[in-house]
């Protein structure tokens, strides 16, 4: 495989060489970043600290981020995506993030995703940023604070939440209604780029406890809008979203390559609205996996976080052999974990070892409200690229 582990030659902030993850992965269709904080080792504290506000922080964090773009041949100005995870406390200061932002990119503008947590692994942390950078398209306008970007023809669009054009909540208290709006502005998002539904290849939505109850009846928006193959998706439960309102928020990611549905035989998702995976190009865009066995839709290990985690990766494992791939194909993994298996999370790290290749795929690690099974305390977003 032609991936390669990005390591700088100074890395001042902490040890790298000992986790289950890299700081990035450099491959044929550019660079894949774990996501930062402003975590750094204290060596009188002889202990891992951040410090700072917002401010602070994110510019210790593009710091970092920028020592492992040059390590892999590139700059500010190659990233194509940012993702941003920011904490509750971080919303009501993320005004100062996007101002560190404009400071770092200048007139370059990545499509930004904006993600609320319910916290993340470092708990003084306000935001953990996340890059990939690449092939550089043009910046479209698709009325959103950040344009779309076409990178190799993947394309990424902004972060969509169900707000007018005045910043007004559409659909107050109504997922169904919310999720509608959302997919009538994403439609317009990909007309503006030359592209449609059938176009993208994963989603990824973020919603609250309130709306829960309801969330079943997206699934009729998702199929009057998407196919004939259903993209890969996540679904994730926050405690706020980044209008107080909203009740969901969506990422897409559409591709001009042909797709294909990759399936290991698992006959559940012939009644869903996602596939286990789909395949545009060389890129594999996989649904997230946790500890559910696909014949019997048991979650299978509801008190063991490691137990769960070696489950689901086995899993995964399974959709990789399905594309013709294997765990050296694997360049970046999403971590969701409920605060109820923090205790046991750091375990996980062993699992990762024993069932992944080196160089280790890039990883981010956050903690979310609850998972769409209130049984499973992991699920695993994971993305590939084949030979």
């Amino acid at each position: 495989m032609p991936f390669q582990a990005i390591t700088p030659a100074h890395f001042p902030w902490f040890d790298y060489a000992r986790y289950s993850f890299s700081l990035g992965l450099s491959t044929g269709r550019g660079a894949y970043l774990s996501g930062h904080t402003a975590s750094e080792y204290d060596p009188v504290a002889k202990k891992i600290v951040v410090r700072g506000g917002m401010t602070d922080q994110v510019r210790t964090v593009y710091a970092k981020i920028g020592v492992i773009l040059e390590a892999a041949g590139m700059g500010y100005g190659d990233v194509t995506r940012i993702v941003e995870y920011v904490r509750p406390e971080g919303i009501e200061r993320y005004a100062e993030a996007a101002a560190v932002r404009a400071e770092v990119f200048g007139a370059h503008q990545p499509t930004v995703h904006t993600v609320p947590v319910k916290s993340l692994l470092r708990p003084e942390a306000f935001i953990e940023i996340e890059v990939t950078a690449g092939p550089m398209g043009a910046a479209t306008d698709v009325g959103s604070a950040s344009p779309g970007r076409d990178s190799a023809g993947i394309v990424y669009l902004p972060t969509i939440q169900p707000v007018d054009a005045q910043g007004r909540i559409v659909g107050a208290g109504d997922i169904v209604a919310q999720t509608a709006y959302i997919f009538e502005k994403a439609g317009k998002m990909l007309a503006a780029l030359g592209l449609g539904f059938h176009n993208v290849v994963k989603t990824v939505d973020y919603l609250t406890a309130d709306g829960l109850a309801q969330y079943k009846g997206t699934g009729r928006i998702r199929k009057q809008h998407l196919g004939p193959i259903y993209p890969g998706a996540a679904g994730l439960m926050m405690p706020r979203l980044v209008h107080p309102e909203a009740l969901i928020q969506y990422d897409f990611i559409a591709s001009r390559d042909t797709l294909e549905c990759i399936n290991p035989g698992w006959s559940r998702y012939d009644k869903l609205s996602y596939s286990p995976a789909v395949k545009a190009g060389k890129m594999l865009f996989m649904s997230g996996q946790g500890s559910l066995d696909p014949a019997t839709e048991r979650v299978l290990h509801e008190d063991d976080v490691v137990a769960q985690a070696d489950y689901t990766y086995r899993n995964i494992l399974k959709v990789l052999e399905a594309a013709g791939a294997g765990p050296e194909h694997l360049v970046k993994t999403i971590e969701y974990v409920t605060p109820n298996a923090l205790a046991d999370y750091r375990n996980v790290a062993g699992v990762r070892a024993a069932l992944l290749r080196t160089p280790y795929p890039a990883s981010t690690g956050l903690i979310c409200q609850a998972l769409l099974r209130p049984e499973m305390k992991i699920e695993v977003d994971p993305f590939a690229i084949l030979d």
